[in-house]
C-alpha cells in the first residue's frame, strides 16, 4: 500500500514535536534558562543535527544542534531550523544564537514561541529576517509555553510559577493526628514528586516543616546535577543551625524573615551559608507577594512549595498558587491535619474551584494536576 505523502506543514509539525521532546530532557538541568529544543533538517525533512539547552552559562539548544550537525559531517547551509523558543539576540551568559544561525547560512527558522524576555522580545526574529532568513512563529506555541511556565511567568508577571505539592489520603489528610506521615503515598509517588522538585528553580517550605520533620529537601534522583535553591519562610528566625538541611551541597539557601537580621540567630545562620532577607508585612509575617517578586529578581522561575497546611493555606488564600500537584493514596485516615488551612466559604458558589489539568495513576496512588483557581463565572460557563 502506498504511503500518503507528507506535506510541508505535516513535516513542520513532526519536526517541531521532535524539538519539544528534546526540550523536555533539559528541564532538570537548565534553570534559570528555559528548556529549549532545536532540530535542524534539510529540504526533505532529514535531521542534520539536534540539541537542547545545557546548564546555565553553557550552550543553548541552537548551538548544540549546530555542533551535532558538524560532528556528523552535515552541511546546514539552506537548512530549516525548528526551535521551541525564539533564538536569543543578546549577550548574556552566552552569545546570540540568532547570529550563529545567520553565520551558518540556514534558510528558514520555525520558532514555536517568541521569547518574552525584554532583552529579546522579537529582536532575534527580526535579525534573522533582516538577514534574508524566512521566519515562521507559532507552531506548537501552547506546548512550548506549557513546558516553561516558570520562565514565561517570571518574564511576563515578574513572579515565579508557584506549584504547591501535597500528599494526602482520599479524605484529604496529610498525617495522623499525632503527626505521623511517613509514608502516606507509595515509593513510586514519592519518586514522581522528586522529578517535579528537580525541575524547580527553588523548593520552598516553612519553619513548621523544618522543626517538625527536619527534612533535607534535596533531589535524590539518578542523573541530577543541579540542586534547586532552598527557600525557608521563618518569621522569627528559628531555623536550627544543626538541621539536616545544611547537609546539602551545591545549593543556595534563602531565609525570608520578619525578624531582626543583625542578631546572634542571624549570624549563626549566615555562618551556615544562608542568605537572610527581611521581608515583613504589616502583621509581622513574611510578605508572600514581595517574596515572589524578590525570587523572580533572583531568576527563580518555577517555585515548588512543599509545606504544611498553614503555609499552603496562606498561599491559597492570597491567590498566589498557580498549580496544585496533589498525590492521593487509597487510604482513609478519618482525622488529622488537612492539605490547607482555609476558612469555609459562605456558600458553594464562593468556593475556589480549580481546573483539572491532568490525572494519572502513579503506582497505587493518584496524581492530580490542577490549574487555577478559576472564577465562579468561568466555572459555570465551562459547565454549561
Amino acid at each position: 500500500m502506498t504511503q500518503p505523502s507528507i506535506t510541508c506543514h505535516d513535516r513542520d509539525a513532526v519536526l517541531m514535536d521532535r524539538a519539544l521532546q528534546f526540550a523536555e530532557g533539559a528541564c532538570w538541568h537548565c534553570p534559570p534558562n528555559p528548556a529549549v529544543g532545536c532540530v535542524i533538517a534539510d529540504s526533505q525533512g532529514r535531521v542534520l543535527g539536534q540539541g537542547r539547552t545545557q546548564a546555565a552559562g553553557q550552550a543553548h539548544a541552537e548551538i548544540m544542534a549546530l555542533r551535532d550537525a558538524a560532528a556528523q559531517g552535515h552541511e546546514v547551509r539552506g537548512a530549516t531550523v525548528y526551535v521551541t523558543l525564539e533564538p536569543c539576540s543578546h549577550h548574556g551568559r552566552t552569545g546570540p544564537c540568532c547570529d550563529a544561525l545567520i553565520a551558518a547560512g540556514v534558510a528558514r527558522v520555525v520558532a514555536a514561541a517568541q521569547d518574552p524576555n525584554p532583552r529579546v522580545a522579537g529582536q532575534g526574529l527580526a535579525r534573522l529576517r533582516n538577514a534574508g532568513i524566512v521566519v515562521d512563529v507559532g507552531l506548537r506555541q501552547a506546548e512550548a509555553r506549557a513546558m516553561n511556565p516558570g520562565f514565561f511567568s517570571r518574564m511576563e508577571r515578574n513572579r515565579p510559577w508557584v506549584r504547591v505539592k501535597s500528599a494526602a489520603s482520599l479524605d484529604g489528610r496529610t498525617a495522623l493526628p499525632g503527626g505521623a506521615s511517613q509514608w502516606i503515598t507509595s515509593a513510586a509517588a514519592r519518586a514522581d514528586g522528586q522529578a517535579w522538585r528537580a525541575r524547580a528553580g527553588a523548593v520552598l517550605t516553612g519553619i513548621g516543616t523544618v522543626l517538625r520533620d527536619d527534612p533535607l529537601l534535596t533531589v535524590r534522583l539518578p542523573g541530577v546535577t543541579r540542586q534547586p535553591d532552598l527557600v525557608i519562610l521563618d518569621s522569627r528566625l528559628r531555623t536550627p543551625p544543626g538541621a539536616r538541611l545544611w547537609q546539602a551541597q551545591g545549593r543556595r539557601t534563602l531565609i525570608y524573615t520578619a525578624a531582626d537580621v543583625t542578631g546572634d540567630a542571624a549570624r549563626q545562620l549566615r555562618a551556615r551559608g544562608a542568605e537572610l532577607i527581611h521581608c515583613a508585612d504589616t502583621h509581622g509575617r513574611v510578605d508572600l507577594a514581595a517574596l515572589l517578586t524578590d525570587l523572580a529578581r533572583r531568576e527563580v522561575g518555577e517555585l515548588h512549595v512543599e509545606a504544611g497546611g498553614t503555609l499552603t493555606g496562606a498561599f491559597l488564600r492570597a491567590g498566589l498558587a498557580d498549580e496544585l500537584l496533589l498525590y492521593q493514596a487509597p487510604l482513609l485516615l478519618g482525622d488529622g491535619p488537612g492539605i490547607a488551612e482555609l476558612a469555609a466559604p459562605a456558600s458553594l458558589t464562593g468556593a475556589a474551584r480549580w481546573r483539572i489539568h491532568g490525572v494519572q495513576c502513579i503506582g497505587p496512588d493518584l496524581r492530580l494536576i490542577l490549574h487555577g483557581p478559576v472564577s465562579a463565572a468561568a466555572d459555570e460557563t465551562n459547565r454549561a
